[in-house]
Order: structure tokens, then sequence, then C-alpha cells
């Protein structure tokens, strides 16, 4: 039912400021979430299940992080027929992110910009989010640091949201790809992401011991690098143990959506925009990482073709955010039923 009304709901929803439409959305799924009926709106899950880091997702189609930043509409989300689902990016502490507005959508292109700047209410709300959800899918966490926090102190506010969001994740997504945080990309360096990679490690086995269960991690990265840092961000994974690479963030390029209304305003793009770069990203990746380390697909996901695209990149599994806002609903099955025709 929610796939035959969201083309009838887009017209309005697109004539509201991008990101008031984001809330309403939102607001509108988490009460039927809380009222448990967004499950007779929505079709059913398809049933294609796959392993993946040691855990069984009931399709490969996953909700990408930055949706739901709080946490805050997980049953109304899964109720959409996800095989697993992403949210945050959180913070230590709360943060209001970037000024308004911070949010723009290119229709022309199918794209999105945004520099929300991981606006959040904080750890300690969003694990009280997490744990009210009814929920008991594949869920992933996804964690970074303060926008004051020095870069040089990153590996603080990581490991602290780790240890926060460690015993209700089914694996935690180490997020150091968004452009809307400064310097934030600089943790992609080798050094850098050596430093923090060695220090998430080390805390993961500390709380695997504690809790008694071994939580995956996750590295999400920016389409926006070169064959040699492909291969030092791969060479790192390798050397730490690193359970799975997400790729890609959203871009800085905006060769794709030249001369369009809203092209030349600050922050990431997302959308079909990213789709090429994305793919090349996870080939290269894959390539250097073989079956060792499972890839996360994201970027310009349109179409059950478009998903099967970046299985045959090298992903296992992939992940939607623009084209859901595009397309709606209806695009979480098609995109599964394609995967589920690859085994």
């Amino acid at each position: 039912m929610l796939s035959s009304l969201y083309p009838l709901a887009r017209g309005r929803l697109f004539r509201m400021d991008a990101e008031d439409a984001h809330h309403l959305t939102l607001s509108l799924l988490r009460q039927a979430g809380r009222a448990g009926i967004a499950g007779l709106l929505a079709p059913a899950v398809i049933e294609a299940p796959r392993t993946v880091m040691g855990l069984t997702f009931r399709n490969a189609v996953g909700l990408a992080a930055g949706l739901d930043k709080d946490g805050a509409c997980i049953d109304g989300l899964a109720a959409l027929g996800f095989g697993f689902i992403e949210v945050g990016t959180v913070t230590p502490r709360a943060q209001a992110g970037n000024p308004r507005p911070r949010m723009f959508r290119l229709p022309e292109a199918n794209a999105l910009i945004n520099r929300m700047g991981f606006n959040n209410q904080g750890v300690d709300q969003f694990v009280a989010n997490v744990k009210a959800a009814r929920f008991k899918g594949i869920l992933g966490l996804n964690i970074g640091k303060n926008a004051d926090t020095p870069i040089e102190r990153a590996v603080d506010d990581y490991r602290y949201c780790l240890e926060r969001v460690y015993p209700f994740a089914s694996y935690v997504t180490i997020n150091i790809s968004s452009p809307n945080t400064k310097n934030l990309r600089q943790l992609q360096g080798a050094d850098e992401l050596d430093a923090l990679l060695s220090a998430l490690k080390e805390k993961q086995q500390q709380l695997a011991d504690l809790h008694g269960k071994l939580v995956p991690l996750a590295l999400k990265i920016a389409p926006d690098l070169d064959d040699e840092q492909i291969r030092t961000i791969a060479g790192t994974v390798l050397r730490h143990g690193i359970d799975g690479v997400i790729a890609t963030n959203t871009t800085l390029a905006r060769n794709a959506v030249t001369g369009l209304a809203h092209a030349d305003e600050a922050g990431g793009l997302s959308g079909m925009p990213v789709f090429d770069a994305s793919n090349l990203v996870i080939r290269k990746l894959h390539a250097e990482l073989g079956s060792s380390v499972p890839i996360i697909g994201v970027g310009g996901i349109f179409s059950g073709a478009d998903a099967q695209a970046k299985l045959a990149a090298g992903a296992s599994l992939v992940q939607l955010y623009s084209g859901l806002i595009y397309r709606g609903p209806a695009l979480v099955g098609e995109c599964a039923r394609a995967l589920a025709a690859i085994r």
C-alpha cells in the first residue's frame, strides 16, 4: 500500500523544503511503527537470506545510515521490506549540525546535496531509542566524532561511541568519510587510519570479552579516493582484521550536475551522479580485498539492475538512501527481488 501511495505523496513532499519533508516522513514512519501498523501498510519482506560478516541478513538490501540519525524510526523503516537497517551517524554529545538550509534536491539529476554535519541527539538518547525498538533483525549502528573534537583526539569519540552502542548492535560502522565534518576525511590517511583502527580493534576485543559476543566492525569510505588511497585503506583493513567496508559515502565532485540549481551548494552529493564513481571504488577495493573482507555497496541505486551492478562490481550487500527518496518503498522490494536472483 505504501508503494502505491508514495507517488501521490511525493508531489507534496517535493514542494516542501527538503529537510522539512524529511522530518515529516520520519515522523509518520515513527508513529506507524509505534502504533504497530507499519507492517500492515507495507509489502512482506522478500526472504532471500545472505550470510555476510558472520551475520544472516533476511535479504541483501539495507537502509543506509543518515536517514534516521537518532535511531528513532527503526520499526517504521523496517516495515518497508529492508533486509537490514543502519542508523546514525551518532556522536558522543548531541550537536545541532550545520546551519539550515543544508539539504537540497536536484531532481533533474535524481540527486541530493546535504551538509547536515552529523546533527543528532547524542549517543545516550540514541541508545535509548535503539533499546525501545521492537525490530529484531540486523541493525547497524553508525558512529562518528563531534564537530568540536580535535582531529587528533577523534579516536576518543569513536572509542566512547563504540563502547555505548556495542551491546545493541548487530554490527558497528566507523564513519570517517562524511565531507560535512571538518577534517573528518583526514582519518582516511594512512597513519591516521592505522591508529584509529588499531584502537578500535583493541576496544572491540575488550567489549567482546565483556559482553560474550563479537560485534563486527565496518568502515565507511568516500568515493573521492585515488588508487593509492584505495590500496592503503584495503591494506589497513586487512592488517587490522576489520570485518567489512561500506563503499561509498557522498561525493564532493560536481561534474555530473554542473549548471543545475543548487549544484554549487557545499556538501556531499548523493544519488544517480555517484553511481559510477561508487562502483569504480567497489571494483578496485574488491580487487585488493578479494573474498577476505565483504563490501556493502552504496551510491546511486535506483533500480534492481543498479543493485545487481553493485554485486557485479564486488559488493555482497547494498544499501539505499537517495533512491528511496525519489522512488519510494517500491524500490526496496524491486532490488531485493533482483538480488535474490543472484546466488
